[in-house]
């Protein structure tokens, strides 16, 4: 009895010895096991979808409701470096779906190529937001809340410092300081860059996540771990990154391309 059970055991992989390599025990098969990893992706990526569909809603309202702000707002953004950063981002998805390719025919050393260029992609984006928070701290163009904005309500309240950098053009094309506002105006103005850095943090938190992630993909791909039997996390990893990719997409229009 206890031989027949192990037999049965041993049979549901192919008697055990035809088991192959990459495959889970409790699968019956590759296809079924990466059948299984594509809608566990899917579902994650449908929670990142609705996590961040809540920030959008949020910035449908507030744009909606003080679109002279959005719009007034929007000129304290490098559109150049948003630009570069979008097109860098676009590259990245090439290459990372090159990689799939390349893991899917078994070529091992194009593959590792492809996932460094990616994550090359992935250190230049940083690097370039890097430079834009650093130039928004400098300048105090922040949100409401910071000790350094010049945004709060009070102008007694920004720095001597801030007050130097705190001019801006106007809707008829004259440059004034910002500490002249409307103070009611010049707080909202602080609620955009509220926006700002909580859509462009959060994306930024998940291109650092998708480096890990490239980082640990590639160290697997130069020990040749992939290859036409198993290429799905490869193909897993590279669906996130197009979502990350496509968050972009749509943060570059609607924070860079207002006016």
């Amino acid at each position: 009895m206890s031989s027949t059970t192990a037999d049965a055991h041993a049979g549901g992989h192919g008697h055990g010895h035809d088991h192959p390599k990459h495959l889970a025990h409790h699968f019956e098969t590759l296809e079924q096991q990466y059948g299984s990893g594509k809608l566990g992706i899917w579902t994650f990526l449908l929670t990142e979808v609705l996590f961040f569909s809540a920030l959008f809603v949020a910035y449908t309202m507030y744009r909606a409701q003080y679109p002279e702000v959005f719009q007034f707002a929007s000129q304290y953004l490098d559109t150049n470096l948003g630009a570069i950063n979008t097109i860098v981002l676009l590259f990245s998805s090439l290459t990372v779906a090159w990689g799939v390719r390349n893991a899917m025919l078994g070529q091992h050393k194009m593959l590792c190529i492809n996932l460094l260029l990616t994550l090359a992609c992935a250190g230049g984006f940083m690097g370039i937001k890097y430079v834009e928070y650093s130039h928004k701290f400098h300048e105090g163009t922040l949100w409401g809340g910071h000790v350094d904005s010049i945004f709060k309500a009070d102008p007694a309240d920004i720095s001597e410092t801030m007050k130097e950098h705190s001019h801006a053009w106007n809707g008829d094309g004259e440059l004034v300081a910002v500490k002249d506002l409307d103070p009611v105006f010049r707080q909202r103005l602080g609620l955009f860059f509220a926006v700002y850095f909580c859509l462009t943090g959060l994306h930024g938190i998940h291109v650092l996540i998708g480096m890990i992630l490239l980082t640990w993909l590639l160290l697997r791909a130069m020990k040749k771990e992939f290859g036409p039997d198993h290429f799905g996390a490869i193909d897993f990893g590279g669906l996130y990154w197009h979502l990350v990719d496509l968050i972009w997409i749509f943060l570059f229009p609607l924070l860079y391309l207002i006016s």
